[in-house]
């Protein structure tokens, strides 16, 4: 993992070589968070427009953040439609993810939103494009690098699975581990626990080459060794906010041993 930084728009091709990734949610609307985590060497962010306040004008900011600083932004989408995709795709984001993707319809929609070739995404001379310079191949090059990632967080995804992750152009299955475990628990009984309907996703991305993305609040937790056991390389460890508290929490338990 050591040598020169890899380019942000390498994140898709180091995604499906499973290169090991660090990265984090951003809940707070605001650029400079990115720019710390930039400089610190993490591989990407995700702004998290689906659970925080985040809107064009500040999504725009930090993504220009990103690009600065050598780091991947993704725009975790907050409406599963054409115009969320383009406007975060335009604006320089390196990829999309959506959640709650619960069939291979709803997977070929946005995949199709993200993509010109094949696809219905609208084209326009933005900092996604590189503002037009590379004329007609710009076409191909944003198809080549831009990411779909797919959460799966209900439970009626898990019968169509299979289905899902055979869609082509699906770049990565994110498991949505929380919403998933309240999808079950309102299934009723018969409902697969968490842990098997964590293995089979695992199983079916497995057997259709499709990386898996997760989230745990920290690496060396029970949590985080059994994220890593289920072979995920691509690691959302907390978010802007956790890591606040983190730090904050282990300043006050300090401040608390110390005589002043």
């Amino acid at each position: 993992m050591a040598g020169p930084r890899p380019d942000p728009r390498e994140f898709k091709a180091r995604l499906k070589a499973r290169d090991p990734m660090i990265g984090t949610f951003m809940k707070v609307p605001a650029p400079q968070n990115t720019e710390v985590l930039g400089l610190d060497g993490f591989d990407f962010v995700i702004l998290d427009e689906e659970h925080a306040p985040w809107h064009r004008g500040t999504l725009d900011t930090a993504l220009l953040a990103t690009r600065a600083y050598g780091i991947a932004g993704i725009v975790r989408i907050a409406r599963p439609d054409a115009n969320s995709v383009l406007s975060v795709l335009d604006d320089g984001a390196i990829g999309i993810m959506v959640p709650h993707v619960d069939s291979a319809e709803k997977a070929r929609a946005i995949i199709s939103y993200a993509r010109y070739r094949g696809g219905v995404r609208g084209a326009g001379a933005s900092r996604g494009g590189e503002y037009g310079k590379r004329g007609g191949a710009n076409y191909q090059y944003c198809d080549e690098t831009s990411v779909v990632i797919a959460m799966i967080e209900d439970a009626r995804a898990l019968d169509r699975i299979d289905e899902i992750v055979a869609v082509e152009g699906l770049d990565a299955i994110f498991l949505g581990r929380g919403d998933l475990a309240l999808s079950l628990g309102n299934a009723g009984p018969g409902a697969p626990t968490i842990e098997e309907a964590v293995a089979t996703i695992v199983a079916a991305c497995g057997k259709a080459g499709v990386p898996v993305a997760a989230l745990t609040q920290s690496l060396t937790s029970d949590e985080g060794r059994y994220v890593l056991g289920l072979g995920v390389k691509c690691l959302v460890v907390a978010s802007d906010l956790g890591f606040l508290r983190q730090a904050a929490g282990a300043a006050l338990r300090e401040f608390k041993t110390m005589e002043i």
